[in-house]
């Protein structure tokens, strides 16, 4: 898919240790600002029970999970938009994710320095909303600009364009961010190679000591305030714990670990699984002897193109598809028991795919 959800925050609130958490991958994490220059990339495995029932089921050669990617991205400071600290590398990473993680620091730590001396979450998500819209207002002004020009000489999509800019200039001047503003469909198409920071979908990760795991804190409490008119999800995560657990070698040596915290799953199975939905993303699945699979899709995909995931010429010489839900299939126990009972469906290249679908694809090419 190549879709990518950004992981940013300012230094030392716990993006690093996260991330490696996450991914298993090195990312240096130390306690000052900038260990992390170049963007670390982590192609992260989806936890999906719905695929070990299906390996139970199957006894398959092989399980090849989804993935989702996450990057790690430098820690922003004030000023970033004018090129501050590492200002425009980290604007530049930002927009070419699809989707925003932002971690806000939620703990008392004196052994571990904030950039501003203080901890105060919804300061510093105000920090680095501030910049994005900065630079997302410089972006609007300057395709204003050109938008009015072409409006004069009558082109349509042109107006609308100017329209739709107006609207995004009036709330980035007023302090909110370019998602806040509504746009029918037409308006969505012609602003979507605006590529605005702050359009970009976002989720804010309240990272925690191991005392506020399951109930947060003072802190948790006011980024709940401060973001109730965002529709974004907040979750409650302790990266340091997460670090402790990943440690552990067995599933039941975490499991326990997580049992003594009074948490039902690990922060970053949250986290991960709230990144694919941030994504818009749902999955499908094949099976056979050879290979049990999870497939991501784009959430409304219709079949040809649930196809195309597999290989283009899937797509493009789609016939029909073959498909049975989750649900049947796990109830009737197989393949040949959802056949003979009826619950295997012929669908067409206008089949809306559905999270879960267990499909076979027949084409020519």
């Amino acid at each position: 898919m190549g879709l990518q959800c950004g992981i940013v925050g300012l230094p030392n609130v716990g993006k690093s240790t996260l991330f490696n958490c996450l991914s298993n991958a090195k990312a240096q994490s130390a306690n000052f600002p900038f260990c992390t220059i170049e963007p670390n990339v982590g192609v992260i495995t989806v936890p999906d029970e719905r695929l070990s029932k299906l390996e139970e089921l199957v006894k398959p050669q092989r399980v090849v999970p989804t993935t989702v990617e996450i990057v790690d991205i430098a820690g922003l400071v004030k000023g970033a938009s004018k090129g501050e600290g590492l200002g425009n590398k980290f604007l530049a990473n930002i927009r070419e994710t699809d989707a925003i993680i932002h971690v806000l620091r939620c703990f008392d730590d004196e052994n571990v320095t904030h950039v501003d001396g203080t901890v105060d979450p919804v300061r510093d998500k105000e920090v680095i909303d501030l910049e994005l819209q900065i630079k997302d207002l410089e972006t609007v002004e300057n395709r204003l600009v050109k938008a009015e020009k072409m409006a004069k000489a009558k082109d349509p999509d042109a107006k609308r364009l100017v329209e739709v800019l107006k609207r995004y200039k009036e709330a980035l001047e007023s302090g909110k961010s370019a998602r806040t503003v509504e746009l029918n469909e037409q308006e969505q198409k012609v602003a979507r190679d605006l590529f605005l920071l702050t359009n970009k979908p976002v989720m804010y990760v309240c990272n925690v000591d191991e005392a506020s795991v399951v109930s947060g804190n003072k802190y948790v409490d006011a980024v709940r305030e401060a973001v109730k008119d965002e529709n974004a999800e907040i979750l409650v995560v302790g990266a340091q714990t997460e670090a402790e657990i990943a440690e552990l070698e067995t599933f039941e040596e975490r499991q326990m670990f997580l049992e003594d915290l009074g948490l039902k799953e690990s922060g970053v199975v949250k986290i991960i699984h709230s990144a694919y939905r941030l994504l818009n993303l749902e999955t499908f699945f094949t099976a056979g002897e050879k290979e049990v699979r999870a497939w991501t899709y784009p959430k409304g995909a219709k079949a040809p193109q649930a196809a195309g995931v597999i290989h283009s010429d899937f797509e493009k010489g789609f016939i029909r598809a073959e498909v049975i839900s989750y649900e049947d299939y796990v109830a009737l126990g197989s393949e040949q028991a959802c056949k003979e009972a009826g619950k295997m469906r012929i669908e067409g290249k206008d089949y809306v795919v559905q999270d879960g679908d267990i499909m076979h694809f027949r084409f020519n090419v």
